[in-house]
């Protein structure tokens, strides 16, 4: 009915489990006080026995047939029950007058009515609420939202409901019977005047549900209202129970017509009246308005509905009582609670079945798939709610003496199997527990059922066993035999007064009419609450085969989760003796009875003081001297009061209940009071007074032992107990021994020694002496560790921790313990000192942790860590150390990275980025954080500005130098090491080292090169700046590659294998092998001035070396060069290819052609290499007749474009104004053909044109299977064979050539007619030899006049190698004067002055360098012939002409001999 909805509950702690070894589970009492201090402060603990501990259930299950108890859940909890009893006053109330109570609703809640009369209560009543309008303070209370207008309702409901009871209670509506006349009653009726209340008003008359009662009912029966105010109908019965309803249907109300004669009407009867009326209201003394006059039907009194206080607005249709018989009636002493019994009997197996099928019903599910936690939270809810009733059955008590234990007993019906004959004498079967001789209820003569004997449980789901503590705060031991869980709460013995005071003052109505109210088992309070008010709560579920034990004083409560058979018992130990004692006191305040005589049972064991247990013997003797001394004192206070009479009376031989107090009901033994007067009746000496008003002197003191009989058994138990006293004396000696009086743990040993030796059984103090040596012992292993032992790991190596390591403050407290021992050790100031030194390393470590994070620390560090390493202490300082070294060592390693003279380059991204990485993981320190932070923002700013420039230099299009050298001044502030702005850097210098080079070329005025052009446009690409020169220079380039296309174009054959400049340049590979000896210069090269020549081995080397030449120049020497070595190349092709077609060669060796095979069939001749072709290989002259120079396909080149072409290509590449090797190549091809032409022209123009076009056409080069060569002719046939070849080999078409080739043709013809003469071999003749003769001394002049005008020039002449052997020096003179002789006409002294080089390069100078040829003796400028000054000094020189003369006699030779 709350209006806040219950808190789920919240399950307490758990109770300790304890599984003991066999050896420990062999005996029960041994056991129990060993867990007794572990156990007793919770109150209860669980024993889960060994596993093949499995006693057999023996139980007779057909003969055990009980009455279980009804246990309605939510009137167990008392603040439910304190709720429930209100409503039933208030149902009682109203019923008597007629109406049934409906509980209203308020936004769509039940109203709790208990509560909302409380706080009416608390706020000072209803008129005092309503007057200073407190509705909204009481209804935010109950936890309705504000602003709803709930406070006038509430106080509606109230005015309604609650405030006409609490009138009645006040006595307002009595009042009206006092008042004797007519004057009175209407003065009273002003008073009470109920104007507005008949108005406000509305409690609803109806008759009862007669519903029959279900185990789980709603008590609330909702009837919904259009105003939103429902009221629940509440049967006022002794029980109250609705049955759940499914289907909300209107209830037929049938009115019950009682019998005419019991019956009596409620108004005034329809019958002729008397002259005096018969009914007058007593309260106005008038019998008018007799339709508003109403009868009791108590006591047939009358009163008006409006004289009523307060007044009914209807006449009531039920029963109605006036004012007088509801106080009586409302008067009557409310009876006690306590359960039911039901009225079925059950089998076990028939309240199995109900049982099982109740928890499904309720879980809608499997009994043993619901889960124990849903179980738990649903019985609290319950038990905590009003509006649901459910109802239970307990089958609680039963005893087994009747029907049998489920344990195996000795003589029982129960057939034991020999292998569990074990079990009858277990101590573990309750059965022997409580009559074990450890247990002092042995020394009981009576069997007391439940606490000597075993008691059945028989549970179901949700039945339930409330909070209280065993019979004379004894121990209980639960076994469950088998079924569902039963869950325990328990709360320990010391706070049993804290729990009884909660629930006193949270149920106070509960205990004022049953004060023992917590003896009786029938009251239960959520754990919740308790623990919510200091109580400490424990549970536990306890499982089939599992033990539960609570301990003395203990409160405990639970209930079952399903189905279940238990057997429980209660024992008493030596500890708990004085606890009786305080019981029966406690006992005697309640007026609750007692079980047993606590005194009778002490003096049994005293009888027996002999066959005592010395620690029993010494606790019956403590007991004892109490027990005496009480007695003592109360036989004297009876003496005093006048009581003379004294009779001995043996007690033991009555039942309990027949000596109890009749004031305390405490059981007599030792002494009570009787009088004649009540026979049967006594009173303890307690309550002397209580017995009857008698003279004090007709009582009678009835005694069972004198004081002289009772010492004599105290002395008995003394003896028994002295050696033990003895020595339990000395061990309390040393126990609490102060200061420098403590003794060694050696005397602690020794009195161990002793309690075994003397066999003194296990009690608290042998164990509190085992426990202090126990402790002494581990103290003082642990001190000597602490102060021998070294960890054997260090931080260093990465160890941990120990888990087992004391604190610091750990240590102080061992320290403190180890003072405070009843035993002194001798590690004790040894470890004191140990501690200082702790000390002093936390001092010293805390100040360098307080100080900042310094590089110069870390020595400091590594020192003290190595010094708290050594202690076998956990100390807090040491991860602070080391997280302090972690931070000093990256500080550090920052400041080596910026540090520039370790690190030139500076920080790097990446070091940044390992830097930040490890500072990451550093705990956080303002040092560090502010050089994480100023690392982050030069990674941050580094990071841009790499990425910035990346952009840059990745832009397209490019970025200006502007742009770039900007960027550059941003970055020249950064100090770290960034790749990117570095080719940043790079790419400006490159790009302004470019521009500069580009300015210097077109300020200058230098003809460009092609090369220079080419590799500045690749470095300009490759600089990605915007250069603005590019563009020009691409043009250029641009323009040069088209030069080239047409070039290519005019020059290159279709699918040619030469390139352009190949084509252009003279031909170097041909007759590579060969190598001409060339003569020293004379004299040597003294200027270093001059450019060295460079080694030309390939094509690719020429191409070099036009393109690293300065000037024209010097690629016109490098290209005369290489034509020399063209024509020596030539000149050994051309005679080795002669010299294969030579008759005497074999021609099957002999490969010729493309297709290297012999020759064969029609030949054809090269004019140039002199090679021989197959006719069908290659393509033959297209006119056979015609007398054209045929060359090979090797040899022919290029289409050989006419001289005028190629001097327009010439004229547009000087328009371009850059320098190629192609164009050097065809430049010194025009001057090579002209200077060729004109000398064709002169050697044309000299011969005879008398050869007719028949002989030329007659020369065909067609040879039938072999080809000779051209027959040599003196004198002439040689100059034209040579500048043939020359001409063949220029790549321009010239008409000298054709006519050259007709020439050489006619000389071949005329050479063939006179064949017969010239190939006689004469002896020379005298003329011959004397021509020859002449012609030397003719050299000889000449070389002595270019010598003497050498000198007169001042020219110094140039020395000569040595020469040849005579042999081959005649005949290489003999050459030379014979080419003189056809070369040279006359001397003269032009001839001497001026170089014979074709194409002479006039050089000028202080010092022009001279060579000689050596077969002719004419001297040439080196530079025009291509000799360098190292070639001159290491071979032999033989000048171009010398060379071809040479070869054409060789040649000749070999053709006379054919």
């Amino acid at each position: 009915m709350t209006q806040r909805g219950p808190a789920e509950f919240t399950p307490p702690p758990e109770c300790p489990v304890f599984e003991p070894s066999w050896e420990e589970f062999a005996d029960p009492f041994a056991f129990i006080n060993k867990i007794r201090p572990i156990a007793e402060k919770t109150g209860i603990c669980k024993v889960r026995p060994p596993p093949d501990w499995q006693p057999p259930f023996a139980c007779d299950v057909d003969r055990l047939h009980f009455t279980p108890r009804i246990q309605r859940l939510n009137e167990l909890e008392a603040q439910t029950r304190v709720k429930l009893n209100f409503l039933d006053q208030i149902a009682k109330f109203w019923e008597l007058q007629g109406c049934t109570l409906k509980i209203p609703h308020v936004e769509r809640k039940i109203l709790d009515l208990y509560q909302l009369n409380r706080l009416v209560a608390e706020e000072g009543g209803f008129d005092l609420v309503c007057r200073e309008r407190r509705w909204t303070k009481i209804a935010m209370t109950m936890g309705f939202a504000p602003g709803k207008a709930v406070g006038s309702h509430l106080r509606a409901h109230y005015e309604r409901v609650l405030y006409p009871y609490h009138l009645f209670h006040s006595g307002t509506n009595l009042l009206c019977l006092q008042k004797a006349s007519v004057d009175d009653v209407n003065d009273k009726d002003k008073e009470y005047k109920p104007h507005d209340l008949l108005q406000r008003q509305n409690i609803h008359v109806q008759p009862c549900d007669m519903s029959a009662p279900a185990r789980r009912a709603k008590r609330m029966k909702t009837e919904v209202n259009v105003n939103t105010l429902t009221h629940t109908p509440l049967k006022w019965a002794k029980k109250l129970e609705v049955p759940i309803q499914v289907k909300q249907e209107p209830v037929e109300i049938k009115e019950i017509n009682p019998e005419p004669e019991k019956c009596k009407s409620r108004y005034k009867k329809n019958i002729p009246l008397p002259p005096v009326d018969l009914y007058v209201c007593l309260v106005c003394g008038k019998g008018n308005d007799e339709d508003r006059l109403l009868l009791c039907d108590g006591c047939d009194d009358s009163y008006h509905t409006f004289c009523l206080i307060p007044p009914l607005s209807d006449v009531p249709k039920g029963d109605w009582r006036c004012p007088k018989c509801l106080a009586q009636e409302c008067s009557k002493p409310q009876e006690a609670f306590g359960f039911e019994q039901a009225c079925r009997d059950y089998s076990l197996k028939s309240f199995g079945e109900m049982a099982d099928s109740f928890k499904s019903d309720y879980f809608n599910m499997p009994v043993h798939m619901v889960p124990t936690e849903l179980v738990e939270k649903e019985f609290w809810r319950l038990v905590g709610t009003i509006e649901e009733d459910v109802t239970v059955e307990y089958g609680a008590d039963i005893a087994s003496k009747e029907f049998g234990s489920g344990f195996p007993i000795k003589g029982g019906k129960f057939k034991v199997a020999p292998h569990d004959e074990k079990y009858l004498q277990c101590g573990w079967n309750l059965n022997n527990m409580a009559m074990m001789t450890p247990s002092v209820l042995t020394h009981i003569t009576a069997d007391i059922c439940g606490m000597t004997l075993p008691w059945l449980y028989v549970g179901m789901c949700f039945s339930s066993f409330c909070w209280h503590i065993e019979d004379h705060w004894s121990y209980s031991i639960n076994y469950l035999h088998w079924g569902e869980p039963k869950t325990w709460y328990g709360a320990p013995g010391f706070a049993a007064e804290q729990l009884e005071a909660v629930m006193k003052k949270l149920a106070p109505e509960l205990f004022e009419s049953q004060p023992d109210l917590l003896h009786q088992l029938v009251t239960i309070m959520n754990p919740n609450t308790l623990m919510a008010h200091g109580v400490p709560i424990y549970r536990t579920n306890q499982c089939a085969g599992e033990f539960v034990i609570t301990f003395p004083r203990s409160y405990h409560s639970g209930f079952n989760q399903g189905f279940n058979f238990a057997e429980a018992v209660n024992f008493c130990t030596v500890d708990w003796m004085p606890l009786g004692r305080q019981c029966v006191d406690h006992y005697r305040l309640l007026h609750r009875y007692c079980v047993f005589s606590h005194d009778e049972m002490v003096c049994n064991m005293a009888m027996k003081a002999g066959s005592l247990d010395v620690v029993l013997a010494s606790a019956v003797q403590k007991d004892m001297r109490v027990m005496i001394k009480e007695e003592r004192e109360l036989r004297d206070k009876v003496r005093k009061m006048g009581v003379v009479q004294c009779e001995l009376f043996e007690y033991d031989l009555l039942a309990d209940d027949e000596r109890q107090c009749v004031k305390c009901r405490t059981t007599c033994y030792l002494s009570a009071l009787t009088c004649p007067c009540r026979p049967g009746v006594q009173v303890c000496l307690h309550h002397a007074h209580d017995l009857c008003s008698c003279p004090v002197s007709n009582y009678t003191l009835n005694y069972r032992f004198t004081l002289d009989d009772l010492y004599p058994m105290m002395n008995a138990v003394q003896q028994r107990a002295e050696s033990y006293d003895e020595w339990a004396a000395r061990v309390t000696e040393v126990m609490e021994a102060k200061l420098d009086k403590k003794r060694n743990v050696t005397v602690f040993r020794a009195l161990l020694g002793e309690s075994d030796e003397k066999s003194f059984p296990e009690n608290d103090l042998l164990r509190q002496l085992r426990l202090v040596t126990q402790d002494a012992e581990k103290c003082s292993s642990v001190a000597q560790r602490l102060l021998n032992g070294k960890r054997q790991t260090r931080y260093r190596t990465g160890g941990g921790n120990s888990p087992n390591q004391l604190t610091v403050e750990e240590m102080r407290s061992f320290v403190r313990q180890l003072y405070n021992l009843p035993c002194s050790l001798t590690q004790a100031p040894l470890l004191k000192d140990l501690l200082n030194s702790i000390e002093d390393f936390q001092q010293h470590s805390e100040k360098l942790l307080s100080d900042e994070v310094s590089a110069d620390s870390v020595s400091e560090i590594e020192s003290l860590l190595e010094e708290g390493s050594q202690f076998d202490v956990f100390l807090p300082e040491l991860p602070l150390l080391r997280e302090r070294l972690e931070q000093t060592r990256w500080l550090t390693g920052v400041q080596q990275a910026e540090d520039l003279v370790s690190n030139p380059c500076g920080l790097s991204l990446d070091s940044m980025r390992r830097l930040i990485d490890r500072g990451v993981g550093l705990t956080p320190h303002p040092s560090t954080e502010r050089t994480m932070a100023r690392l982050q923002e030069l990674l941050t700013i580094s990071e841009e500005m790499e990425e910035k420039a990346q952009a840059l230099l990745k832009a397209r299009p490019p970025e200006s130098l502007e742009t770039l050298s900007s960027m550059l001044t941003q970055i020249d502030g950064v100090p770290a090491y960034l790749p990117n702005c570095l080719l940043l850097q790079d790419t400006v210098n490159r790009a302004k080292e470019w521009l500069q080079e580009a300015e210097d070329l077109q300020v200058g005025g230098q003809t460009l090169v092609l090369s220079s052009l080419s590799d500045m446009v690749l470095r300009a690409h490759a600089i990605p700046v915007r250069l603005e020169p590019l563009d020009q220079l691409e043009v250029l380039v641009s323009e040069v590659q088209a030069w080239k296309e047409s070039a290519a174009k005019t020059f290159l054959i279709k699918n040619s294998p030469f390139t352009l400049f190949e084509v252009l340049c003279p031909r170097w590979e041909v007759g590579s092998s060969l190598k001409k000896k060339m003569r020293k210069v004379k004299g040597e090269c003294v200027s270093s001035g001059k450019k060295k020549l460079v080694k030309l081995d390939s094509m690719s080397d020429v191409e070099r070396a036009l393109s690293d030449s300065k000037d024209s120049a010097s690629a016109m020497f490098t290209l005369a060069e290489v034509r020399l070595k063209e024509q020596e190349s030539l000149c050994s092709l051309r005679a080795a290819n002669e010299s294969k077609l030579l008759p005497t060669a074999d021609c099957a060796a002999l490969r010729v052609c493309v297709c290297q095979k012999p020759p064969m069939g029609a030949m054809l001749q090269c004019e140039l290499c002199r090679d021989a072709f197959h006719s069908v290989c290659v393509r033959g002259p297209s006119d056979p007749l015609d007398p054209e120079a045929w060359l090979c396909p090797l040899c022919l080149r290029s289409t050989k474009p006419s001289l005028d072409k190629i001097q327009t290509l010439l004229s547009s590449l000087q328009r371009i104004r850059v320098r190629l090797p192609e164009g050097d190549a065809l430049r010194y091809m025009i001057e090579r053909a002209g200077s060729w032409q004109r000398r064709a022209r002169e050697v044309i123009d000299s011969y005879d044109h008398s050869l007719t076009s028949q002989d030329c056409r007659r020369a065909s080069p067609t040879l039938s299977h072999r080809t000779t060569g051209c027959i040599y002719v003196p004198g002439l046939s040689s100059e034209l064979e040579e500048l043939m070849v020359e001409g063949l080999l220029l790549q321009v078409s010239l008409p000298e050539t054709q006519q050259l080739y007709r020439l050489l043709l006619s000389v071949l013809i005329s050479c063939l007619r006179s064949k017969f003469i010239t190939s006689l071999c004469l002896p020379l003749c005298p003329q011959q030899r004397d021509a020859i003769t002449s012609a030397e001394k003719k050299a000889k002049r000449r070389m002595n006049r270019e010598e003497t005008e050498i000198r007169d020039r001042g020219i110094k002449p140039k020395s000569k190698k040595q020469r040849m052997g005579t042999e081959k020096r005649r005949e290489r003179k003999e050459a030379s004067v014979s080419a003189s002789d056809v070369s040279q006409s006359e001397d003269s002294e032009e001839d001497m002055t001026q170089c014979p080089a074709e194409n002479c390069l006039q050089p000028e100078g202080e010092e022009v360098y001279w060579v000689q040829c050596d077969c002719c003796n004419r001297w040439f400028h080196m530079i025009c012939v291509g000799v360098s000054a190292e070639l001159a000094a290491k071979e032999d020189y033989m000048c171009v002409t010398c060379s071809t003369t040479n070869a054409g006699r060789r040649k000749h030779t070999h053709t006379s001999e054919l």
